[in-house]
């Protein structure tokens, strides 16, 4: 087994950009979901609630980025002064982050037809993912919860075969938004891997992800008048462990060391659990 892809989010909920390679931090990878939309009052958004985010990409620069929406324009944002803070909310998570200036929240708003916030968490934010599954002070981002992302191509196949054969068409894997994907023979063996290595770091596949209405929107225009893979999970991927509820696709993952990985590199699985996770079959 070997990478396949490597992708990174600099906005929560905009276009990635793949790579060829990646330095692993604590956090993950270094710049992914460092920036967030957010309400007036701090509350995050995402593509579930605004798909036009989808239409939205980011160039990371020295010390600034440049954020362009499609149909719309491009501007320059310097990375905020770190006194300039707002409180945050992602999920069950509150934090302190900075908050770019009034000019670029305005635009951004003029952009998304909704009036909007952009922050970014900087030296000054703290974040942790849940210690019942990463274990204790694991640092996240502005991630719906964990570090690194990782799906299996033989999974994503499984789901598009699934889809055609109820005359659904296909997705590709853009859909799930994965940092790390594994090149596969075997559809769902990801389920049976309690950790893998790659480069030298150690990632422990510690639960699997939940998915949402995310999956179903193009990842270029943000458009829900496309295929869906939701069907498709509903039918085969549907867990029946009652503590991650709902349709399943690819394993939240955390590293235990730092380095760098590159496309190509060999997967090899290094713990596998006693029981995959359990599925429901109908």
């Amino acid at each position: 087994m070997k990478v396949s892809e490597l992708n990174v989010y600099p906005l929560k909920s905009g276009r990635g950009i793949a790579l060829t390679e990646a330095e692993i931090g604590p956090a993950g990878i270094p710049g992914d979901r460092q920036m967030m939309v957010t309400d007036p009052d701090g509350m995050f958004i995402t593509q579930r609630d605004l798909p036009a985010l989808a239409r939205i990409g980011v160039t990371p620069q020295a010390s600034s980025v440049e954020i362009g929406m499609e149909g719309s324009g491009k501007l320059t944002v310097e990375h905020p002064d770190v006194q300039q803070r707002m409180d945050v909310v992602v999920w069950k998570s509150a934090l302190s982050a900075a908050v770019a200036g009034d000019e670029v929240n305005r635009t951004l708003s003029e952009w998304l037809g909704r009036d909007v916030r952009l922050v970014f968490f900087d030296r000054r934010s703290h974040r942790t993912a849940s210690s019942e599954w990463a274990g204790e002070d694991t640092p996240v981002i502005f991630a719906d919860g964990y570090q690194v992302l990782i799906t299996t191509t033989a999974s994503l196949a499984a789901i598009n075969a699934d889809m055609r054969a109820h005359g659904e068409g296909e997705i590709g894997m853009e859909r799930f938004r994965p940092n790390i994907v594994v090149e596969t023979d075997e559809a769902w063996v990801e389920d049976s891997w309690e950790s893998v290595e790659i480069g030298g770091i150690t990632f422990d596949l510690v639960k699997p992800c939940a998915r949402c209405i995310m999956t179903t929107q193009d990842q270029t225009t943000g458009s829900r008048d496309v295929a869906s893979p939701m069907r498709a999970m509903g039918r085969i991927r549907m867990s029946a462990d009652r503590r991650v509820p709902g349709p399943l696709f690819g394993w939240n993952a955390v590293p235990r060391q730092t380095g760098r990985i590159h496309l190509g590199d060999e997967v090899r699985v290094t713990s596998r659990r006693e029981m995959p996770w359990p599925i429901k079959r109908r």
